[in-house]
């Protein structure tokens, strides 16, 4: 625990204007972003006496080493900057707030030659329109069902659009009138856009205007006597007013606003988001985040306001955002948000009427969330807090393992060694810490020295990243460092955070090995058990006798749980490896040569037969191979030997022209 006042900067030595500031901890990664009007007054709140700050915050100061800061000339610039570095950094301090579902959309795939409709979830693309989220992906395929009558637009994949080109020959939705069958030249590429475009506008709101047009064409062929035509304009008013039906009005005057609501306690916040677009609900979303740091229900609002608003623009910011709470102060936030959208966005509370009315259902949508998050969480956090107890009773550790690493070593035969490396932390899998390795060191199948290698390797790293601080002196113990890291950034590095218990898969010689390599690396500070699958034994180092919990122990299950996933990634990543070795051909065997290349040589030749006997001249003709190139395609595929003869197994003839 560090003492604020080691790195407290000097008076006089911080600006008294906009800004934005970085605390680092003593491995150098940014643990909490802030801003400021005034980076003098924020920075001296935090280095005021310790019992004066917030529980939270004396957390943050106490576990940083340093400060920094950046100048920036307005407010709005620190709220961009400020979000910029959030996402950059992702630090443990700052709330996060994170989706308790993945919200289907509508999406318009504008970007591609025939746009498509379809539902997606996920992060958003590039040159594709969005509308949403729904809370049911049913609920879209309904609607998009009721509105291709009228806007025929493309659904089907990229896949089978090429194979209707191919045949000549639509789908079933070109033959019952669903899609406008552009991939037989039915409609042109740019009429094909035209629907997708007016299908955008209808989906964005514009409902009115259009309805309108096809009631007047539909009383024009009326009058004209085209019966059939005006019948059919009928029932595709009725399609659309349908479909329309399907999303209440909730605002008269067809605004187009998102309303924010927030319910919150001392630990946690729940954000819901109503999206309302001519009037009508349009989508809905919902966040739930942990309150890391000390924030009231206005900061909780311009957090979610850089979350939903920072990666977009145009018109996905509308012209009204509705809160519960303003930021303090509001007018740089409101600024920023104009700036996104390109045009005056109203951030403000709703006061009476319809849309105070409206607020309040968020309101009770988002304190429902709440509570529906903390009873799914709260059996779930008692069962692992409990386990993690156990297993630090069992073991004799000072406190829970609140970051546990488990290895394992997989191979077929000797062959393909890897080893997997999973994480839990509180419990939880991080799959994002999650890490594989190749068997360097020797040849064969020897697990208690492949684990020895692994954690030598994996902790080699660690000691490097504490070595760059100062805090292991000039040189690491354990020997040099495998390969240098770049510089720091203030991101988190691949091995940087040390866990406090290391499981491996096995029994006293695994543990021993892994224990071993830690005591050559100086490493004293972290815990060893293994766990044997035969009786299921934890097995600690120096000890004749395995330590033996209950079978119903909750601590047992965690460490089955941690043993029985590294073996599944273990065990995916040798199969893989497996798998590209059973592909691996004589072109593999090149170098330089990559699969575009490759896939280049096979379409111009049509067989690897033919590529192995043609001539230099010749594969330099293919397109994006070069002369040297070609030379040593040719001399690779010379000295690979040929395959073995085909045979047609229903005669037992031997093919010898046969293609490969």
């Amino acid at each position: 625990m560090a003492d604020p006042s080691s790195y407290r900067p000097k008076p006089g030595q911080i600006p008294d204007s906009p800004g934005v500031y970085r605390f680092r901890d003593e491995h150098g990664r940014v643990i909490y972003v802030g801003k400021a009007k005034s980076l003098r007054q924020r920075l001296s709140s935090y280095f005021q006496d310790l019992a004066g700050l917030h529980p939270r915050t004396r957390t943050m100061v106490t576990t940083a080493a340093s400060v920094e800061w950046t100048v920036v000339s307005t407010e709005v610039e620190a709220l961009q900057l400020e979000y910029s570095w959030i996402k950059e950094y992702d630090p443990r301090f700052n709330v996060k707030y994170r989706d308790d579902k993945s919200y289907p959309s509508l999406a318009v795939t504008l970007g591609e030659e025939f746009p498509r409709v379809q539902v997606m979830r996920g992060p958003k693309k590039k040159g594709v329109r969005y509308f949403g989220p729904y809370a049911h992906a049913w609920a879209i395929r309904e609607t998009v069902d009721l509105m291709l009558r009228v806007f025929p637009v493309r659904t089907c994949s990229a896949g089978v659009f090429k194979r209707s080109a191919q045949i000549g020959r639509p789908c079933l939705l070109g033959y019952i009138g669903k899609c406008s069958a552009p991939c037989v030249g039915r409609v042109s590429a740019e009429e094909h856009r035209e629907l997708a475009e007016e299908f955008c506008d209808f989906m964005a709101g514009r409902t009115g205007a259009y309805i309108r047009r096809l009631e007047q064409r539909m009383h024009d062929a009326a009058e004209e006597m085209e019966y059939e035509k005006a019948a059919r304009l009928r029932d595709d008013i009725e399609a659309l007013r349908r479909a329309m039906e399907k999303n209440a009005v909730v605002l008269a005057d067809a605004t187009d606003a998102d309303l924010i609501a927030v319910a919150e306690d001392e630990l946690e916040a729940a954000v819901q988001i109503f999206h309302v677009r001519g009037g009508r609900v349009r989508g809905q979303r919902g966040w739930v985040t942990d309150k890391v740091e000390a924030v009231d229900t206005a900061g909780l609002v311009e957090h979610a306001l850089q979350q939903l608003y920072g990666e977009e623009s145009g018109d996905a910011v509308p012209k009204e955002v509705l809160v519960p709470a303003l930021p303090a102060p509001a007018e740089p936030v409101a600024q920023w948000l104009a700036a996104r959208r390109g045009s005056r966005v109203d951030l403000r509370i709703p006061q009476r009427g319809d849309k105070k009315d409206l607020m309040a259902t968020v309101q009770r949508n988002a304190q429902q969330a709440l509570v529906l998050h903390k009873t799914k969480r709260a059996s779930d956090l008692t069962t692992r807090s409990r386990a993690l107890e156990e297993i630090s009773e069992a073991l004799g550790l000072d406190s829970a393992p609140l970051r546990v690493e488990c290895f394992d070593i997989s191979h077929l035969q000797g062959q393909d060694v890897v080893a997997s490396m999973v994480v839990f932390e509180d419990g939880l899998a991080r799959k994002s810490e999650y890490r594989r390795f190749q068997i360097k060191g020797f040849a064969g199948q020897d697990d208690v020295r492949s684990m020895h290698e692994v954690v030598s390797r994996r902790f080699r790293r660690y000691l490097q990243e504490k070595m760059k601080t100062g805090e292991w002196g000039e040189e690491a113990p354990g020997g040099e460092i495998e390969e240098p890291l770049p510089e720091d950034d203030g991101k988190p590095k691949r091995f940087a955070y040390p866990p406090q218990l290391v499981v491996v898969d096995g029994g006293k010689p695994q543990v021993m090995a892994a224990k071993r390599a830690l005591d050559e690396l100086g490493v004293t500070d972290v815990a060893v058990c293994g766990l044997a699958k035969r009786l299921e034994e934890v097995w600690l180092p120096d000890e004749d006798d395995p330590v033996v919990l209950p079978r119903t122990s909750e601590g047992l299950y965690f460490l089955q749980r941690v043993r029985d996933e590294a073996h599944r990634f273990a065990i995916s990543y040798q199969r893989s490896k497996r798998a590209k070795s059973f592909k691996a051909g004589p072109l593999d065997a090149v170098p330089g040569l990559g699969e575009t290349r490759k896939q280049a040589l096979l379409k111009h030749f049509g067989s690897l037969k033919r590529l192995r006997a043609a001539t230099v001249e010749q594969i330099c003709e293919t397109p994006g191979i070069g002369r040297k190139t070609a030379e040593t395609i040719a001399a690779a595929l010379a000295g690979a030997a040929p395959p073995a003869p085909a045979v047609n197994t229903a005669t037992g003839e031997i093919m010898d022209d046969a293609e490969e």
